[in-house]
């Protein structure tokens, strides 16, 4: 029978009861971790947010009554305890900020009891993550998921307060908006009232802070919740959330500077203190050394351009890929010369999932000669002058991949990748950021067969690269920047146009025609006319950045309640079927796959 907890406030936390006189009245409640019945004594662990506290129920302190009331104890119990703090009276536990403390029961109240949890709540379990989500109210009780959550909180009152010392108002964005769809899916929400019509879930405030910058808000922030209806990965959730911010009168280096200090300020929650200025490198030189345009930089195993060299050779796979204008890159595996065949046939594989159509390799032998996919194509010399190109000595394996220039990229790029993970040299401790600049400001989306834009439409192009956007799109530049840390990317940002001629100029370039660009971005159209700031801005994922600080691989492990893989919600269920009422209200009628599948076929 659960118990009232009238007439008792707690006094401490568990962890907290370190602050308290030994000798001291303390009252804690928590859940029950764990009961140990010694014949005479019974210890519980209990167990809140801050710790675990050792409490110790003795029958000539807590009487008959109380002693037989804690032998019910089971795991998961919410109880609430009053006695005296006391040292150890046993072994000390090193491991537990409260460990050499207990408290020596007087008074037990049961609050609630619990069933047999579906798995023990305990740190690090291996229990299936359906379960664990499914259960999420259970798995959050653990105490590397409270941790995460936690540093979560902290960090989100860092950035507020640092955004509010630097000047920035944080104003709230709405969630109910315009639908405009140049990008990923959006969510879509039916309107009751205007029969036929739809809002959208924002994919980013990014419209609504360009128009608080044309409002004379000066710097905007905001941590705000956002929507894709795309695809989910161990990175990204339909739902997730952003530290939106957006500045005028700047240019890239100022808000380069306040995100460093920003940066440097929020990573000292986790005692890392992030040295600056934070390196830069444009896209070309990113792309071209790690075949990434969010490296990580931890490792070298940097790509290297043998075109010239390999040029003559006698290998097809090679002159092939060159006559066809692409290229022949590779890297350098140092010290794995001694891999064995079935491995390097594991990497091939790996490499035929990114687009190669192979890959070539030749590993260095300790005695100087070559064990190679391809060394009977090539004259001695030849071979010598590819290995020193590729910085090679004895022990070393040369990996290569010949195609177009993208597709070596990528297969490269994450060859470099596998490679360091299989090799254990990615530690998650140390944090490596780096900026990455003048990204192309379009690209080409077979899909669509046009131009789109690499960010969104409202980045402003290299001002040296204006005269290239009607006779080479392709090669022009944008002043966008995104912030890099481990080979995640955290943040995004650009300067924005504010001239009319350049943004009219570039919804031409993405083929919208005038009528088309006023319905979908009217309003913001319209409030430049009215006298915009030059304005530039950034947006973090916060989710992502609290995983690379907590070391964990996913942001669910950072999420109170993520999603599984088809953005469903194993715990409450949802998506879920709804009252015909309310469709009725919404004027909205679901067609069964069925029926849709027999239209089709008539």
């Amino acid at each position: 029978m659960a118990e009232s907890m009238k007439g008792l406030h707690r006094s401490h936390r568990c962890a907290e009861v370190v602050n308290a006189a030994i000798g001291s009245e303390v009252t804690v409640m928590g859940w029950v971790q764990k009961r140990r019945n010694l014949g005479g004594m019974i210890f519980i662990d209990l167990r809140d947010r801050s710790g675990l506290l050792q409490i110790v129920f003795d029958e000539n302190d807590i009487g008959t009554e109380g002693y037989e009331k804690a032998g019910k104890l089971r795991s998961e119990f919410v109880i609430a305890v009053t006695g005296k703090l006391e040292k150890r009276g046993g072994a000390v536990n090193d491991n537990l900020a409260t460990g050499e403390l207990e408290v020596r029961a007087e008074s037990l109240r049961i609050l609630s009891e619990s069933e047999t949890p579906p798995f023990p709540i305990e740190e690090h379990i291996q229990t299936r993550d359906e379960l664990r989500l499914k259960y999420r109210y259970l798995d959050l009780r653990r105490p590397n998921l409270q941790r995460n959550l936690l540093l979560r909180s902290k960090v989100a009152t860092a950035i507020r307060r640092f955004m509010d010392a630097e000047g920035f108002l944080e104003i709230e964005t709405p969630i109910l908006i315009k639908s405009t769809p140049e990008g990923a899916r959006d969510y879509l929400v039916p309107s009751r009232v205007h029969p036929g019509s739809f809002y959208a879930l924002p994919q980013s405030p990014q419209l609504l802070k360009q128009l608080l910058m044309c409002s004379g808000y000066d710097r905007y922030f905001q941590i705000a919740k956002c929507f894709r209806d795309e695809d989910l990965r161990a990175d990204r959730q339909p739902e997730f959330t952003q530290v939106d911010m957006e500045l005028s009168f700047v240019d890239m280096d100022d808000v380069i500077d306040v995100n460093e200090r920003l940066l440097k300020y929020i990573f000292k929650e986790i005692g890392v203190d992030v040295q600056l200025p934070i390196q830069r490198m444009t896209w070309q030189e990113a792309m071209d050394r790690f075949g990434s345009d969010k490296p990580d930089i931890r490792f070298g195993m940097e790509l290297q351009d043998v075109s010239e060299v390999v040029k003559g050779c006698g290998f097809g796979v090679f002159t092939g890929a060159l006559e066809n204008g692409g290229t022949v890159r590779g890297i350098n595996a140092k010290g794995q010369g001694h891999m064995p065949r079935k491995k390097i046939d594991a990497l091939v594989e790996v490499a035929k999932t990114y687009g190669a159509k192979g890959l070539a390799y030749l590993a260095v032998n300790e005695d100087g000669t070559y064990k190679s996919s391809f060394a009977k194509f090539f004259e001695e010399e030849q071979l010598k002058e590819l290995v020193k190109a590729m910085d090679g000595e004895p022990g070393d394996l040369l990996l290569f991949a010949a195609d177009k220039k993208k597709v070596v990229w990528d297969v490269l790029g994450a060859l470099r990748l596998h490679l360091a993970k299989s090799l254990d040299l990615l530690k998650k401790d140390d944090f490596r950021f780096l900026w990455v600049t003048e990204f192309p400001l379009l690209e080409w989306s077979e899909e669509q067969n046009r131009f789109v834009a690499m960010h969104h439409p409202f980045t402003m192009p290299m001002e040296e690269d204006l005269d290239k956007i009607d006779s080479d799109p392709g090669a022009v530049r944008a002043q966008a920047y995104d912030i890099v840390l481990n080979g995640n990317e955290i943040g995004g940002g650009s300067i924005r146009i504010h001239q009319d001629d350049i943004q009219s100029k570039m919804f031409e370039v993405l083929g919208f025609t005038p009528e088309q660009a006023q319905k979908q971005f009217g309003f913001l159209l319209d409030a430049f006319k009215y006298g915009v700031p030059p304005h530039a801005g950034l947006a973090y994922g916060l989710d992502r950045l609290i995983m690379l600080m907590a070391g964990e691989d996913s942001i669910r492990e950072v999420m109170a309640f993520p999603k599984v893989k088809d953005a469903s919600c194993l715990m409450m269920q949802a998506p879920d079927e709804v009252d015909p009422k309310q469709l009725e209200e919404l004027g909205l009628e679901i067609e069964k796959k069925e029926e849709k599948e027999e239209k089709e076929e008539k």
